[in-house]
This record gives structure tokens, C-alpha cells and sequence, in this order.
């Protein structure tokens, strides 16, 4: 049983790897085809050098994560197959073989930390190479290192006492322990979800109440309409490291918020952020965020109840590559399904792609309900502009990885939904 694991996973690597490389492919060829002119639809809303800047940037970026995809492979068949996970064991164990669930966390650990100082050249290229040469890096190199250390030391002080505690679940708890740990992730994210705004995003960003005036007094008026109601408008200082622009929702409960990056504040017209922020009600009003939360829920606990079953098969560790017994059986077998499980649920990503995409055309139709469809169109123009948004995105590469709409298809959805009211006018 193990040599047909082992065979399955090399052909689940080697397809998924394989079905990336080629839609990248895909990518590259197809925007590069339409480089050279402008979709009718934004001909006069994006000039061709506008267009072929975003070309460039797609194609770069594609290119980019063809390296980081075979890298990835390379690790991952190094700690499995090659034994990395192994090593790592039989280096902890004679320290801490007699603390089982410490021995645990220090291999996770230890595998974790190795994955992050393995993608770190990629990041700096990304940020101070790719990103710079496209006019969108504002990070300093301080910055930079800041935000890797405080990203390491909140991703430990959070991330470790509850790898800890699963793994004495997984000890402790029984056969069941995978129903224990499922209500124990669920707990967890929801808390996250509740102090984050307050308490994690501070650390990175500063965030200051939107200054009173149009804008404003427009935001409040499109939620008094909408019956919504939140802790505050705020605005991000997101120029500190980037040019890109953006608006999110985040928190769950009464510690809703509102954020506008500074540089989209700085960028759109008040009714074009008005629309905006129609859309991200969108989101809230049509329930998607509690959607993703119960879709989330449903697959975490489908996922453990699955490793709850694998854990107990000397077949499952032996066919990745780690020997059945040792001293830390729950975290090297929670470790493996991490590593392994993306390779196989690789073909689920277009499903989830279009449930996506189906949520922001529910959010675009609502925002043409609450403001004007027309303003939408305007700032995602130029939102899709300063971003650097392809305009001519492979659909099948789309389909695989895009969570919004190709550009075409939405704003041909807007001009219909803004039809009848040009009309009635």
C-alpha cells in the first residue's frame, strides 16, 4: 500500500506541476497576443502604454511564480520523498525524544521555518526587483525586515501554543480528536477574525478615522441606506509600502470596520469610492463572508476527519517518505497531510475560483443597486490602470486562478445593470 502511495503522490505532483507550467504558458502567450492593442470596450478609458505596462507586469509575474512552482516541487519532494522530514526528526529526537508533543512542535517548527528562509530570496526579488522596476515597491529594505520579524514573532506567539495543543488532542483525545481539534480551529479563527482589526493589523499598518467631508458624509449615507452598521471608517497607510490600491471589510461582529487604503482615497473621485465601497457591502449584505466561513469549516473538518483516519496507517508515512513509528507520530503525520494535500486538491481550484467569481458578480449587482453602476465601471478602470491589471487574461488560466472576473466580463455586467437607469433618465 505504501509503494501505491507513493506512486499517487508523484503523479499528483508531477500532474498539478505540469497543468501550472502549462496554464502559465497559456498566460504568457495570450496576453502577450494582445499586447499590442487595447480592448474596444476601454479604447479611450486606457492608453496602449497603460496596457502594455500591465501586459509586461502579468507576463513577469507569471514567469515569476513558474520559478516559485519548481522550487516548490523540489522541497516538497526533498522533506517527503527525500527524506528532509526525516532528518529533521533525528535531529530533534535525541534532545527532546522523551516530550513527545515539544519534540512535535519543534519539528513543524523547524519545517516551517525552513520553507520561509527558502522563499525569502523570492520575496526580496519580488518586492525590490519585479515590483520596483513596475513603479509600485515603496518598501524600504527596513520596512522589509521589519515586518518579516514581526510577521515571525506573531506567527510563533499564535501559531505554536495552538500547534501544542493539537497535538496533545491528537494524543489524548482519543479517536475522536479530530472533532476536538476541528472545534478548536474554528474557535480560533473566529477569535482572529474579532481581533484583528484592533489588534493584529496595528502592528503593520497605521489607521486613522477618514477626515470628515464629502467622501465621508457620502460613505454614511450609502450605509444608513444599506441598514449597515460598523465601528468606524478608516484609512490605511498602505503608499508606506506599496502604490497598489485597495478596500476591504475586516472583523466579524461588532468590531466590523471599514479600510480604504490611502492611495485609492487619493486616487478616486468620492462617488467612484462610494461605489466601491457599495461593492464590499455587497459582500456583507448577500452573506459571503459567512459563506466562505461555513465552506472553510466544512473542508477543515472533511480534512481532519481524512488525517484522523490516515494517521492510524504505517502505509501513510512510510509511502512519504518517514518510517511509521517515532517519537512525534501526530506531528510528522499532521506535517505530511500539510505538505501533500495541496498536490492532490489541485483540480478543486477552478470550483473555487467560480464560486469566487460568482460572489463578486452578486457584489457588483448590488453596488449598481446602492450607487451608480457608471462610478463602479470608472474607479474599476481605474483601479484595473493603476494596478496593472491585464485586460486580456487567458480564460482558461483565469478560470484556474482568478478570484475576480477578467476585467471584459465585469465591466460588460456594470454597463447592462447601468442600462435601464440611463434609460429611465
Amino acid at each position: 500500500m505504501s509503494d501505491t502511495l507513493t506512486a499517487l503522490f508523484l503523479t499528483a505532483v508531477l500532474a498539478s506541476t505540469a497543468i501550472r507550467l502549462w496554464l502559465a504558458g497559456r498566460q504568457v502567450r495570450h496576453v502577450t497576443a494582445n499586447r499590442a492593442q487595447v480592448p474596444s470596450r476601454f479604447a479611450g478609458r486606457i492608453g496602449l502604454a497603460a496596457h502594455q505596462r500591465a501586459a509586461d507586469y502579468t507576463v513577469a509575474r507569471v514567469r515569476l511564480g513558474v520559478v516559485d512552482t519548481v522550487l516548490g516541487v523540489v522541497v516538497l519532494l526533498a522533506l517527503t520523498l527525500g527524506g528532509g522530514v526525516q532528518q529533521v526528526h533525528d535531529l530533534a529526537s535525541p534532545w527532546l525524544g522523551n516530550h513527545p508533543i515539544t519534540l512535535g512542535v519543534v519539528i513543524v517548527g523547524a519545517v516551517i521555518a525552513i520553507g520561509a528562509v527558502l522563499d525569502l530570496p523570492l520575496a526580496w526579488y519580488r518586492q525590490f526587483r519585479l515590483e520596483r522596476r513596475f513603479g509600485f515597491n515603496r518598501m524600504t529594505l527596513g520596512l522589509f525586515i521589519a515586518d518579516m520579524i514581526k510577521g515571525t514573532l506573531l506567527g510563533a506567539a499564535l501559531g505554536l501554543p495552538l500547534l501544542a495543543l493539537v497535538l496533545w488532542l491528537m494524543r489524548s483525545a482519543g479517536d475522536g480528536w479530530w472533532l476536538w481539534t476541528w472545534l478548536v480551529w474554528m474557535a480560533f479563527n473566529l477569535v482572529l477574525l474579532v481581533a484583528y482589526p484592533t489588534l493584529i493589523a496595528p502592528l503593520f499598518n497605521r489607521f486613522v478615522p477618514l477626515a470628515d467631508g464629502g467622501v465621508k458624509q457620502r460613505i454614511e449615507a450609502l450605509l444608513a441606506r444599506c441598514g449597515f452598521t460598523n465601528r468606524g471608517l478608516f484609512v490605511m497607510d498602505g503608499s508606506r509600502r506599496s502604490s497598489h490600491g485597495n478596500a476591504y471589510f475586516t472583523g466579524l461582529g461588532r468590531a466590523k470596520r471599514i479600510v480604504f487604503f490611502d492611495t485609492l482615497i487619493e486616487r478616486l473621485a468620492p462617488a467612484e469610492i462610494e461605489a466601491v465601497l457599495a461593492h464590499e457591502l455587497g459582500h456583507f449584505k448577500r452573506r459571503h463572508v459567512t459563506k466562505r466561513i461555513v465552506a472553510s469549516g466544512i473542508g477543515s473538518l472533511a480534512g481532519l476527519w481524512v488525517l484522523g483516519q490516515l494517521s492510524q496507517q504505517a502505509w501513510f508515512f512510510e509511502g512519504l517518505g518517514v518510517p511509521a513509528s517515532g517519537d512525534a507520530r501526530e506531528a510528522i503525520a499532521l506535517l505530511l497531510f500539510l505538505l501533500v494535500t495541496p498536490s492532490f486538491t489541485f483540480l478543486a481550484r477552478p470550483l473555487l475560483a467560480w464560486w469566487s467569481r460568482r460572489h463578486e458578480f452578486e457584489a457588483d449587482r448590488f453596488a449598481a443597486e446602492h450607487a451608480e453602476a457608471d462610478d463602479l465601471i470608472a474607479a474599476l478602470v481605474k483601479l484595473y490602470e493603476d494596478n496593472a491589471s491585464t485586460l486580456t487574461p487567458d480564460p482558461l488560466h483565469s478560470a484556474f486562478y482568478d478570484s475576480h472576473p477578467p476585467a471584459l466580463e465585469r465591466i460588460d455586467m456594470l454597463a447592462r445593470a447601468a442600462a435601464p437607469r440611463a434609460a429611465a433618465a
